[in-house]
């Protein structure tokens, strides 16, 4: 098994974005936040989400991400699980979700993007004074945030056996333990 440093440099290695990276932290955050709560392996977890898009940036195009990426991990030596999991959460793959962590890791990706951005046009431009009302209000706006399809947030919620209220209250509690590292502390 590797490490979460290993999994850190592989990232930096594919991507230098920093809203990519600062994304890999996002949902990192989320899902392990699951993982705790969930009683599962926090590290195993935290290093699928972080390498999750750590392809995205050299090849965003439906045809070769997550393939790409998932190709390097398998050279690496990194579990199936790890590349299954990773290939699961973009529909388009054909990979159906079964496990804990599939079903948790497509939850978060695009919950974690959303909270970023609603805590982003605050005037506090912070996630420590976000609440799940103000991204679920964010949520009928479809011009905020277009590129999010709003039904994989509710989606995602489901597939974790939540309520959509629920699963945004836990990703903003999970992304606050880490405002610094996402850039979303803001004035607070």
């Amino acid at each position: 098994m590797t490490t979460r440093a290993n999994a850190w440099n592989l990232l930096t290695q594919y991507t230098s974005n920093d809203r990519l990276l600062k994304h890999g932290l996002a949902v990192e955050a989320s899902v392990r936040g699951y993982a705790r709560l969930f009683g599962e392996d926090e590290e195993a977890w935290g290093i699928v989400a972080l390498l999750h898009d750590f392809d995205y940036e050299r090849w965003p195009d439906p045809e070769h991400h997550p393939y790409r990426g998932c190709e390097i991990l398998r050279v690496q030596g990194y579990p199936e699980y790890v590349m299954r999991a990773i290939l699961s959460h973009a529909d388009y793959s054909g990979v159906p979700r079964e496990s804990r962590l599939e079903h948790t890791l497509f939850a978060c990706d695009e919950m974690s993007g959303f909270v970023t951005a609603a805590a982003l046009v605050r005037p506090s431009r912070s996630v420590l004074d976000l609440e799940a009302k103000s991204v679920k209000k964010r949520m009928k706006d479809q011009a905020f945030a277009r590129a999010v399809p709003r039904e994989d947030l509710r989606r995602g919620a489901d597939e974790l056996g939540l309520s959509l209220d629920e699963h945004i209250a836990n990703v903003i509690a999970f992304m606050r333990l880490h405002a610094d590292a996402l850039g979303l502390r803001g004035t607070l």
